[in-house]
């Protein structure tokens, strides 16, 4: 049993919060980034343009789907994406 390696299964898969285009309304996307990930204004500003750009990894699907929302509700472009299942090793 203990050379064996067990696969947990989820039932949420991993998702990604991708900025594609910050919009017109810079400011405000930069204050939903700030106010999603914690970073200071400056950084957050820096982030916000530099696009594409993954504000959020390794998030539930209901996380992921409310932070696209709020960027979009901004004036940003924002998409969720799911995480690739890792290699394992098979025995």
């Amino acid at each position: 049993m203990a050379d064996e390696y067990f696969l947990l299964v989820c039932d949420d898969v991993p998702h990604d919060v991708v900025l594609s285009d910050p919009g017109v309304r810079v400011m405000d996307v930069v204050q939903v980034v700030r106010r999603l990930t914690g970073l200071s204004l400056w950084r957050s500003k820096v982030l916000a343009t530099r696009v594409p750009a993954v504000l959020l990894a390794g998030v539930p699907e209901e996380d992921a789907a409310a932070a696209v929302s709020a960027l979009r509700d901004a004036g940003a472009r924002a998409e969720t994406r799911e995480r690739p299942e890792p290699d394992l090793p098979e025995h």
